[in-house]
């Protein structure tokens, strides 16, 4: 049986993810030459087309787009066994492709990062914030911070750490309408939805084997949580949030939470890598250091604030 050729299927991978062969010889630090016959000496090996070449344009072939997944993760799995090999010979150096939620990236992943990058000034991170659900092998992304159900898949997982929520309002608002002490009351009140996938997410809470369940009817939805804390300070409304997205409100009494003794449904942090547990040291490292960095960042500033004796 022969063996696959690495080399082309490297090759493959860049130029397909590059748009062209000088830039995939530019990243390969190959010449456009050797690229250029890398994958046509792999398309002749698989009597297959895999690029589209044109005198402007390179375009993958239905072909190719069919087996580019399976191309990066052989690539990807080929380049972390040789760098496991040399990982604890040298000094972490290299790319790192990081992706987190948009609000939990913006307030918490600041000072662990600069953290691990002042111990390790050859590593270059590239964070990618965003809400929506990624998809890391395809994407090549190194590690995936979720906070989220996990969905069956080949991803590696590691859990953190519970996410800190709470019910929030404002001194103002409840001033004006009230303190609900019972979650059915909140039927009575302006809730702020927060959800990444349906306008109206219902709101689940037990206590000592009860069980309540509120749906949020407005005034406003959405599905990024930051646009909430303004709302709230503001006196428009009550919302559930993680305590790290109005963890300074939290501190300073701009918001207060409420019904705390009732239970929202927990969600986790997760730090997810694709399925190779071959991995650069590089990687491996800031993996270990997110997961020890970012569980005080859970617990939110409701700890802080009941800490403190004013929950």
């Amino acid at each position: 049986m022969a063996l696959p050729d690495y080399e082309g299927w490297a090759c493959f991978v860049a130029v397909a993810d590059s748009g062209s062969f000088t830039a995939a010889a530019a990243a390969l630090g190959l010449s456009k030459a050797s690229v250029s016959k890398a994958v046509t000496r792999l398309e002749a090996s698989l009597g297959i087309t895999l690029l589209h070449r044109s005198s402007r344009v390179v375009s993958i072939s239905t072909a190719g787009a069919g087996l580019l997944d399976e191309a990066r993760a052989m690539v990807a799995a080929a380049t972390a066994a040789t760098e496991a090999a040399r990982g604890d010979r040298l000094d972490l150096a290299g790319p790192i492709r990081l992706a987190a939620p948009m609000s939990f990236g913006i307030k918490v992943l600041g000072p662990p990062l600069a953290a691990f990058l002042d111990q390790h000034p050859a590593v270059e991170i590239e964070v990618l914030l965003s809400d929506a659900r990624n998809d890391p092998v395809a994407e090549g992304i190194d590690l995936t911070l979720r906070i989220s159900p996990l969905a069956d898949s080949s991803l590696l997982a590691r859990t953190i750490a519970p996410v800190a929520a709470s019910m929030l309002a404002s001194p103002a608002y409840l001033e004006r309408h009230g303190v609900p002490k019972h979650p059915l009351d909140l039927a009575g009140h302006r809730l702020i939805g927060y959800g990444h996938r349906q306008r109206a997410t219902p709101l689940h809470f037990r206590r000592q084997g009860e069980e309540a369940t509120v749906l949020p009817t407005g005034p406003l939805f959405a599905n990024n949580g930051d646009i909430a804390v303004p709302l709230v300070v503001a006196g428009v409304g009550i919302a559930m949030l993680p305590d790290f997205i109005a963890a300074g409100e939290l501190v300073s009494g701009a918001v207060v939470p409420i019904l705390t003794d009732w239970s929202l449904p927990q969600a986790h942090l997760h730090l997810l890598s694709p399925p190779s547990r071959l991995r650069p040291a590089r990687v491996r490292a800031l993996s270990d250091h997110l997961v020890e960095t970012l569980k005080p960042s859970c617990t939110g500033a409701h700890a802080q604030f009941v800490a403190r004796g004013e929950g």
